[in-house]
């Protein structure tokens, strides 16, 4: 049996006649710039997050980047994050002269630890980014709390949360601004890149839609310096009929976690993911440890088992920030989970003889390795 860690084929097969029909409607119409359904979709992401202004852009990415210049980061301001994610949520601080300001993560839901952000806190802080990593919120009251106190923002990275609860209000609504990625293995993803900025400011939303479109409210008057990141037409319509369906899809990854974790929880050999009580979890990847993760991948890839490494290098590690002075040793948490975590197939599309496969090849190892 072959499983991929991901596919988007089943998905589209699912829904193929409204996406070509929306696809077809596009090209007929001819506007893939910001046309009409990039407005009824940014209306309708807003209305399904509960809150003032959803502005779509090209990509996660660019979403972060945005956000940070609509906040007026400027260089040698200091950002407050997570080392262990995506590397888009430091390369943007960076890029605009920042310097990414780690804080270990929380052994057990692998977000950023909220106890220890405020000794990290000096003049030069601008912003926290928690990111919401695999799909479980991250400790927003704690973080919020401790934000207002030193007047700094705070930009919810939710590119692997969409739709995920934090003590019953979803995520991206807790931050000024929170960043949204549509990347095609997202829970809610496009057929290329895609993103979204959101936020209840009104001044931060303006900003943000001149941001996009290279810093202009009208064309050819520039009164900021801006980039060019717009969602287009064709994504936009993709994602409004996808859009319908993500509280089932959603669901449907926690059925197949929960199947995941009842299986293999009792492996002493492996950390199946923990959720905390007040979370809902909404397992972007479902994601166990195991201090022998490189032999396991090997094993489930003779088994025809795809799997993946979310993230193998923290990003304090990373050569592309070795300028810094960060070192082996820093954030050893970070450092710990990433030399562990191991990503099993996960997509609301996978059957459950597809899930039994991948935990009976599981136990399988650790019964002939033991």
């Amino acid at each position: 049996m072959e499983i991929p860690i991901f596919t988007p084929v089943r998905q589209y097969l699912n829904l193929k006649e409204e996406i070509d029909n929306v696809i077809q409607k596009i090209l007929n119409r001819g506007d893939f710039i910001l046309g009409e359904e990039v407005k009824e979709f940014e209306q309708s992401v807003a209305r399904y997050l509960g809150v003032k202004h959803a502005i779509g852009v090209a990509s996660g990415t660019d979403a972060l980047q945005i956000a940070l210049m609509a906040i007026g980061l400027k260089p040698g301001d200091e950002v407050i994050t997570t080392p262990f994610t995506f590397v888009a949520t430091a390369e943007t601080i960076v890029l605009l002269g920042g310097k990414p300001v780690y804080v270990d993560i929380d052994e057990r839901t692998y977000n950023i630890n909220p106890e220890l952000i405020e000794d990290k806190i000096t003049e030069k802080t601008k912003a926290i980014i928690p990111v919401h990593l695999y799909g479980q919120p991250a400790e927003m009251e704690k973080i919020l709390d401790i934000a207002r106190r030193y007047n700094l923002y705070v930009i919810e990275d939710s590119a692997q949360a969409f739709g995920a609860e934090y003590k019953g209000r979803k995520v991206c609504t807790f931050g000024d601004i929170a960043c949204i990625s549509f990347f095609p293995t997202k829970n809610l993803g496009a057929f290329g890149d895609a993103g979204m900025v959101v936020t209840n400011s009104d001044d931060l939303a303006e900003k943000i839609r001149m941001i996009r479109v290279h810093g202009s409210k009208k064309r050819y008057h520039h009164e900021l310096l801006g980039v060019n990141s717009r969602l287009d037409t064709l994504q936009a319509g993709i994602l409004l009929v996808k859009l319908k369906y993500v509280d089932e899809w959603n669901k449907r990854r926690i059925e197949i976690a929960n199947r995941y974790s009842n299986a293999l929880k009792d492996i002493d050999s492996i950390v199946t993911p923990y959720a905390e009580p007040y979370n809902k979890h909404i397992y972007h990847q479902f994601t166990i440890r195991t201090n022998r993760r490189d032999e396991l991948i090997e094993f489930l890839k003779g088994r025809g088992i795809q799997t993946a490494v979310h993230y193998p290098i923290p990003l304090h590690l990373q050569k592309a920030f070795s300028y810094f002075g960060y070192k082996e040793g820093d954030f050893p948490i970070a450092e710990k989970c990433s030399r562990e975590v191991l990503s099993l197939p996960m997509f609301p599309e996978l059957r459950d003889d597809e899930v039994d496969y991948v935990i009976g090849s599981i136990v399988d190892f650790f019964k002939n390795k033991s």
